[in-house]
């Protein structure tokens, strides 16, 4: 099963959010007490009220954000369907409390921690980071978040460590659990200095407030600079391992989805150019910038030829 090309975005019209923001607290309790006094629930229709406190963080953008209604509202999440659509709409029965991440493989300390204490785990960093799909529309979203090596370091990766593998949850209320669609669970990967690199996130919350089930709660990958199926969602396992670990889309079309999967405009997807990019909510195409523009991981890859580890 291959990623299906989207159809034309029509531009949203959205307060900008330094004017909804104060309104939308009053607005979303009014809505929830009218709804519930008419026994109504509207899947995916309203934000998390569960707000997270923030620190600045290291990384910005100055870009202008995307809708809110977009980033909740236009999501790829195979699990709950193969629509952008479809993952507000079918999510809403997948719980996310308890939940805990166990990180286990080739560590001193391997632990399993609940969710809470993961959010505890180091001062939450608000960052803006510009996010591309390799179906070749894209975002800027403000992600709530700690360095994903914050939780290396506490686990202390042994030396024979090269790789990390990340294991998302598989759930029967998954409208395609148990179809055919992927090998399930999905499973993505990373090299070790990769996953130890500063820009690299644990993701639990977007626009200041926690994840809802759609964007990958309570706890997902966010690695800016590679393509966005690169962020596996709802992770319930992190494995420290020596070998380059098997990822859902690689495992699915070798050809058209390779391991490393970094932004870049020079490698073409093969039904289609890299080239340039639609930011949702615009019309016009734009540029894509190389590495999504994050010169700072351009180390990472020096002597690689980036044709053949795309």
């Amino acid at each position: 099963m291959l990623i299906r090309k989207p159809s034309d975005i029509v531009p949203s019209e959205i307060t900008p959010r330094e004017l909804y923001e104060g309104r939308r607290e009053f607005l979303g309790t009014a809505g929830k007490l009218a709804l519930a006094g008419a026994g109504l629930v509207l899947p995916g229709a309203a934000y998390s009220a569960n707000k997270l406190a923030t620190v600045p963080g290291p990384y910005k953008l100055d870009d202008k954000l995307t809708p809110l209604k977009d980033v909740t509202h236009y999501n790829n999440f195979y699990e709950f369907g193969l629509d952008k659509e479809e993952p507000a709409e079918t999510s809403g029965k997948f719980k996310t409390r308890p939940w805990t991440v166990a990180v286990e493989g080739l560590c001193a300390k391997p632990q399993t921690i609940a969710i809470e204490d993961l959010l505890k785990i180091a001062p939450l960093e608000e960052r803006i980071y510009r996010m591309r799909c390799v179906e070749g529309w894209s975002m800027v979203i403000p992600w709530v978040g700690f360095p994903l090596a914050t939780l290396l370091k506490r686990v202390e990766p042994l030396g024979s460590a090269k790789f990390v593998e990340f294991v998302s949850a598989y759930d029967k209320s998954m409208p395609l659990y148990g179809k055919a669609v992927l090998d399930w669970p999905y499973t993505e990967g990373l090299r070790l200095d990769e996953a130890q690199h500063p820009l690299t996130l644990m993701a639990v919350g977007l626009y200041g407030e926690e994840l809802l089930n759609q964007n990958g709660a309570p706890i997902r990958l966010v690695v800016p600079w590679k393509y966005g199926f690169k962020g596996a969602k709802s992770i319930v396992k992190v494995r420290l391992v020596d070998k380059m670990p098997g990822t859902a889309w690689n495992k699915a079309a070798a050809n058209e989805y390779g391991f490393y999967s970094n932004v870049n405009p020079d490698v073409d997807h093969p039904r289609w150019s890299q080239a340039t990019e639609r930011r949702i909510g615009e019309l016009l195409k734009r540029k894509t910038l190389m590495f999504n523009g994050y010169n700072e991981v351009a180390s990472l890859y020096a002597g690689m030829d980036l044709k053949k580890n795309f």
